[in-house]
């Protein structure tokens, strides 16, 4: 990487000072919002963060005393309410996408569609044979008068030549580093460990994808092949999914990204018709849900961990870096002691064996609690999806691990609908088919090795 040689030393430097000097936060900083002076975790109840359970006491008392029904679907419609403390958007269609081929496939013709806008924020954006192929439909919209803004994060796509995206600029594009790698070029507060992993793409402020897959060819395969064990150095391909979402929702995920590009300090963006009045595309509900490092807490885990709080017979959970904190830890352990069933789908293999080695510290206690787990073969796990009780699903970019909650931007979808369920839950099955159960025996005797690194990887998982 010949563009970053000139201050690799000196962005060094930065990154061991960052740590050091968040070493004494770690016992303290919670992702519920502990108090500096490690008194405790502050309880925040409503708009505000978690419901307790008095709380949801209250909200189903209110449900019953105005008549309304009850059901597994209305009272998470009540709580996702509550948490939010406005409306949640009506009326929209979403799409289930898995894998990158099907992704890019409708993320192309959306954009080769596009007659007005196109906004664009990825954590990773490679200058391979997709990056190449996404910079060629960007280029296109630009050349037929399509406005079209790009947000590319400084570390992710850190090996990405300047060239890529001085092309890109070159041709009308309109692109925006996010917290530069390099201290003098950051136009805010500059600390390494703020990141911004969101993966998010608007087509005419009418459309949406959101989800797992970057900008990159190690999506270009399919996941669903044979079944097979990974054998070491072997080449696997990536397990994903992304949403496409059309309806009036979509107008909040445009504010997410606009609120990006502000926080950022990047140039005022081109007159382009970015809130265009959307009718009703379906029948799902849905919320728009970001998080960022600059807020007192992440709402995306108050929602997670209230939804998980409030779950009464099934949580199906898939996700690729799995290290949660006590407070996560512990909500998916009691759910599954009081009956619900609890499934988590994790990676038999990691691009990061830190992340992985840290997570697995915590499958003991979680199978003791009576949770199910299961470890995906023959692909790399990449996903980060959610459902709850076959009605409350998530999407999106979160990972259930300190960096996403602490560190990160990120950006979910929240999709209340049975229906839509139905269509997770045989995503889920699928997967399934694909994996080995770890049982308490296996578990029980695996190598000193492994327990060795699940050590050393915990003493840094508030870094990873």
């Amino acid at each position: 990487m010949p563009t970053v040689r000139p201050f690799l030393a000196r962005a060094a430097s930065a990154c061991t000072l960052a740590l050091l000097g968040a070493c004494t936060a770690l016992p303290t900083i919670m992702p519920d919002n502990a108090d500096a002076a490690g008194t405790g975790a502050v309880r925040i109840d409503g708009a505000h963060g978690p419901l307790s359970p008095e709380a949801q006491k209250r909200v189903l008392a209110r449900l019953q005393a105005a008549g309304e029904d009850t059901d597994i679907f209305e009272r998470h419609l009540a709580f996702e309410q509550e948490i939010v403390g406005s409306p949640l958007s009506a009326g929209n269609k979403v799409t289930l996408l898995q894998d990158g081929p099907s992704t890019y496939q409708a993320l192309y013709a959306a954009m080769a569609g596009a007659t007005n806008s196109i906004d664009m924020e990825s954590y990773i954006i490679e200058d391979d044979e997709v990056g190449k192929r996404f910079a060629t439909e960007l280029k296109a919209a630009r050349s037929r008068g399509v406005v079209v803004n790009l947000i590319y994060d400084g570390v992710g796509s850190l090996g990405t030549p300047k060239a890529y995206f001085d092309d890109l600029a070159a041709h009308g594009v309109d692109t925006l580093q996010f917290n530069p790698i390099d201290p003098p070029q950051a136009r805010t507060g500059w600390d390494v460990n703020q990141r911004d992993h969101r993966k998010l793409t608007i087509i005419d402020g009418r459309t949406a994808f959101v989800g797992g897959i970057n900008i990159s060819s190690v999506y270009s395969g399919g996941s669903f092949s044979q079944r097979s064990k990974q054998r070491p150095g072997q080449k696997v391909p990536w397990r994903d999914t992304d949403l496409q979402i059309d309806g009036p929702v979509v107008a909040d995920f445009q504010k997410l990204f606009m609120d990006t590009w502000a926080r950022q300090k990047g140039q005022p963006m081109a007159s382009a018709d970015y809130f265009p009045e959307i009718g009703r595309q379906g029948d799902v509900v849905v919320r728009a849900i970001g998080g960022t490092s600059t807020e007192p807490y992440s709402q995306i885990y108050a929602t997670l961990v209230s939804a998980i709080r409030s779950s009464s017979t099934s949580i199906l959970l898939a996700n690729a870096y799995f290290d949660p904190d006590p407070q996560l830890l512990g909500a998916i352990r009691d759910a599954a002691r009081r009956g619900v069933d609890v499934q988590l789908l994790l990676p038999s293999i990691s691009d990061s064996w830190l992340v992985m080695s840290a997570g697995r510290r915590h499958y003991g206690e979680l199978l003791e609690a009576g949770v199910k787990i299961y470890e995906r073969q023959g692909a790399l796990l990449h996903a980060k999806t959610t459902l709850i009780d076959g009605v409350w699903s998530a999407v999106g970019s979160t990972n259930l691990d300190w960096r996403s909650f602490l560190h990160n931007d990120e950006i979910d979808a929240i999709v209340l609908s049975a229906s839509f369920g139905d269509q997770m839950r045989a995503a889920f099955q699928a997967d399934l088919a694909q994996s080995d159960q770890l049982t308490m025996e296996k578990w029980s005797n695996r190598g000193l090795t492994k327990r060795i690194q699940e050590i050393t990887a915990g003493m840094w998982e508030y870094w990873l």
